[in-house]
């Protein structure tokens, strides 16, 4: 109680300090009228404070999502200190569709110190070495794929949704899918040895035309387009879930705007023996990343 007493004080300090002049614009993170605010509490699973990005495993929002475990901004300088992996922390969650930054943590307040004789987080994730379940999903032409048409080659999954509005997000997931399709075309041996797979979540809206219609975007508009490296997918909202609690993967609908989904991220390699090598927790991580490690789970 003590030290959250502390963090106030010092935040109102460094407030006051910022409104004469600070390093960063009062402005950057200005959000409008009808933004909305969410009381939030969770615990610190990892920090970077370089990229000022916290993954936090979450209680549930209410009004808003259930408890996940997902990153968030937190733009406050001076808060970076405490938040280390196993604090307790309790602030705002800041929604504001219309900003290029779309949600962010702010009056953040540590509300219990990580325990500093606790082991460190074990960071390597359960399904590392497990075998992939099998699936049946349709995917952009209107074909049945399953984990046997991957038999044989590395491959990698990611989790979207078409109308993701979040350019951290599905958006980035896709970009990062497509210039790593790119990656993989670019090189004779890899274009016979690894694939991608897209899965979406929203197979109320996401049929195959659409998901086709949603790849030529990311791949020039060419309506001639081959998926042979990159395909997207979907299946029931059962199957899906499967494939996507195996994961680790959580979506549900947003209650206040049922046209799109909170959700968190997962990106996983999958050998050509079919079992999970590797796991992306998040976005950071880059096309040429993945490509390595899917030429590590192909050898």
């Amino acid at each position: 109680m003590r030290k959250a007493i502390i963090l106030l004080a010092l935040a109102s300090l460094l407030g006051l300090i910022g409104c004469g002049g600070s390093s960063t614009s009062s402005n950057a993170n200005a959000v409008s009228p009808n933004a909305k605010r969410y009381p939030f509490k969770g615990k610190i699973v990892s920090a970077d404070r370089a990229k000022k990005t916290a993954s936090i495993d979450h209680e549930a929002i209410e009004g808003y999502m259930s408890a996940m475990t997902m990153d968030f901004p937190i733009h406050a300088d001076w808060a970076w200190d405490s938040l280390k992996p196993g604090a307790e922390i309790s602030g705002e969650l800041v929604v504001d569709n219309t900003a290029k930054e779309p949600y962010f943590l702010e009056n953040i307040v540590v509300v219990s110190a990580p325990d500093p004789n606790a082991p460190a987080p074990d960071t390597k994730f359960a399904q590392i070495g497990q075998p992939a379940p099998d699936f049946s999903l349709t995917n952009q032409d209107d074909k049945k794929i399953s984990l046997k048409t991957f038999e044989g080659k590395a491959f990698a999954i990611t989790f979207i949704y078409a109308k993701c509005p979040l350019p951290e997000f599905c958006i980035k997931m896709s970009a990062n899918f497509r210039d790593a399709a790119r990656l993989i075309q670019a090189d004779p041996v890899l274009r016979d040895k690894l694939r991608l797979l897209s899965i979406s979540f929203d197979p109320e809206n996401d049929t195959p035309d659409k998901l086709r219609a949603y790849g030529i975007t990311y791949m020039g508009n060419d309506p001639n387009a081959a998926f042979d490296v990159w395909q997207l997918a979907v299946g029931s909202d059962a199957e899906v879930k499967k494939i996507a609690d195996f994961y680790g993967l959580r979506y549900e609908v947003d209650p206040n705007n049922k046209a799109i989904f909170n959700h968190s991220l997962r990106t996983a390699v999958i050998s050509p023996g079919g079992k999970v090598t590797k796991i992306f927790a998040g976005n950071d991580w880059t096309p040429t990343q993945l490509v390595d490690a899917m030429k590590a789970a192909e050898k």
